[in-house]
This record gives C-alpha cells, sequence and structure tokens, in this order.
C-alpha cells in the first residue's frame, strides 16, 4: 500500500483511491444514474449521518436500485472509511465523507466479461478544508444571489427527492453565476413556474417582518440542513412556512439566506447586486446562524443525537 494514500471503500472493501474504478458501461456514466450523499463532522462528530442515510435509501427505493446492504451497515462502513483516512487530516481538519451508488452496468452489457454485476457503491473521505476554504468569511459579509435563466427539473420529470448525479442543469447554473460582474455569485434557480426553487446545493430562505418563509418542497430537495432550520426555529420563537416565493417577495424582504451541508447559514445580503434589505447580515440570520452552530459544535445538548462520533 502507497504511503499517505487514501483508502476508498469500494464494493465490499477497502482500496486505495486510483484503484476505485467503475466500468464505462456503467449506468452513472451513461445516464447519470446515480444516487449520493454528502456528509460532513463538526469537532469529529458527523452531523445526521442517518437522515443522510435515510434519504439515500429513499433516492435507491424510488429509482429502484436494490443496494444489498442495511442502513445500519453503511453506517458502520462510514465510521470505517473515516477511520482508515484520519491518519491523513490535520488536527482540525474535519471529514467529508461522500456516497455514491450506482446501478451498475447497463443491461446490454451484462454479457461483457469482468465486470461487476449490480449497483457499485462507493465511500471516500476527504478533508473539508478543500471545499469549504474561505466560508468563513461569507457566514459573515454574506453573498450576492444570481437569479439564473435555469430552472429546477419539474418534479414530474424528476423526483426532488432523489439526490442523483444527474446535476447538468445545476452546473449550467453556476456557470450562468460565475459570468456575472461581482464576487462571491451564487445561482439560485426558479422552478417551472417561476417562482423561487433552490441553490446549485443549497436551500433557500427569507425573513419578512421576523418570520421565516421557504419553498415549498414539491420542487427541491428537502436539504437535511433546511429541515434542521424548520425544526430548531420553535426554539427561537421564530415562525416558520412553507409557500411560493416569488422574486419580487425576494426583494422586498428583509433578509435571506442560504443552508447546506458545506454552506451551513450563509446570508444572501444581494440578488442580482440590488441589496436585500439594507445589504448586511440581518438580525434573524445572525439569530439562526448561533443556533445552528451551536447545535452542531455539540454546545446544544438537546440535539445530541444528531451527533455520530468518527
Amino acid at each position: 500500500m502507497k504511503k499517505n494514500s487514501r483508502l476508498v471503500y469500494f464494493n465490499g472493501s477497502f482500496v486505495q483511491e486510483d484503484e476505485a474504478k467503475i466500468s464505462i458501461y456503467d449506468s452513472a456514466l451513461m445516464f447519470g444514474d446515480m444516487v449520493f450523499e454528502m456528509t460532513r463532522s463538526f469537532k469529529k462528530e458527523h452531523f445526521k449521518l442517518k437522515e443522510h442515510i435515510d434519504r439515500l435509501f429513499l433516492g435507491l427505493k424510488i429509482l429502484k436500485i436494490n443496494l444489498k446492504i442495511s442502513k445500519d451497515e453503511l453506517i458502520k462502513i462510514c465510521e470505517q472509511t473515516a477511520e482508515a483516512n484520519d491518519h491523513l487530516f490535520n488536527k482540525n481538519d474535519e471529514h467529508r465523507l461522500m456516497i455514491d451508488v450506482s446501478r451498475g452496468i447497463l443491461g446490454i452489457y451484462e454479457d461483457v466479461t469482468g465486470l461487476q454485476k449490480g449497483p457499485n457503491i462507493i465511500v471516500a473521505d476527504f478533508p473539508l478544508r478543500w471545499t469549504v476554504k474561505g466560508m468563513g468569511e461569507l457566514f459573515n459579509k454574506g453573498i450576492n444571489m444570481v437569479i439564473t435563466s435555469q430552472r429546477v427539473i419539474p418534479s414530474h420529470l424528476m423526483d426532488p427527492k432523489i439526490k442523483n448525479r444527474s446535476r447538468l442543469f445545476y452546473l449550467n447554473a453556476n456557470i450562468e453565476a460565475s459570468l456575472f460582474k461581482g464576487e462571491n455569485n451564487w445561482a439560485l434557480l426558479l422552478d417551472p413556474d417561476g417562482y423561487i426553487a433552490e441553490g446549485t446545493g443549497d436551500n433557500f430562505f427569507i425573513v419578512k417582518d421576523d418570520i421565516l418563509y421557504t419553498p415549498r418542497d414539491h420542487t427541491v430537495l428537502n436539504g437535511i440542513t433546511r429541515q434542521t432550520i424548520i425544526d430548531i426555529s420553535e426554539d427561537l420563537d421564530l415562525e416558520v412556512f412553507e409557500k411560493d416565493i416569488s422574486v419580487d417577495d425576494v426583494k422586498v424582504a428583509d433578509e435571506a439566506f442560504f443552508t447546506g451541508t458545506a454552506a451551513e447559514v450563509t446570508p444572501v445580503v444581494q440578488v442580482d447586486q440590488s441589496k436585500i434589505g439594507d445589504g448586511m447580515t440581518g438580525k434573524i440570520t445572525k439569530k439562526v446562524q448561533k443556533e445552528y452552530f451551536d447545535l452542531i459544535r455539540g454546545k446544544n445538548t438537546k440535539y445530541d443525537h444528531w451527533l455520530t462520533r468518527v
């Protein structure tokens, strides 16, 4: 084994990452036919790992991918993957687990010899610093939201409960946002009816008169962090309503923020370079941030059951 080589769980065993290979005939490559989850740790404890695994299995069920391991077994695999790679992490590094499950090779290629039959499962672990560098600054000053021409896929064509790798529409939106003037531009997509839907890996909230509003989940992925904010709102004496949110609603909002596993709670202070509210991180956003940051770092024992030591 190579020194300092990352180990990846691949179809039942741990291999070096350059040995974890799927077939060119795999349906993930052909159709983006792959369900995935990305989880992360805070102070070496994974946040809502069980909920991520539950959502993964829901996607597998909808897509009729028969993974022959249980949820508990997959949680154990995640823990083992983190442990196997922990020596590669610096003291303050957090874990970023990526779980991918594909259907496997397409039926017309099943006679090709030497290929994995059935689903492929891959669990990889990376230092989180690779993917969220600079996020701390954005938690304070916020970002500009770019409403893109690219819209989400209608729910009757793709069930939003499936977190899948068919994400070209997200990529298109990110490219469009990257061409917008200024810095820290994040894409926000509309639904087919022109209402606010979601970011390309984030859910969206606005604040108006100290009340939280978020798009209904009929066209968006019900994110783990989104649901967390809804769940803890009662502790903060905040009302939350799921509703259709128009672009005009955003423009007259007092505050706005994105939520997500990587984004956590990121203030949105502008839309298309026009200020939301006073163009600063608002008091309600700061209140939600503090409560969320406390619970993910184990400072609120009420929610210790959401944390899994890795």
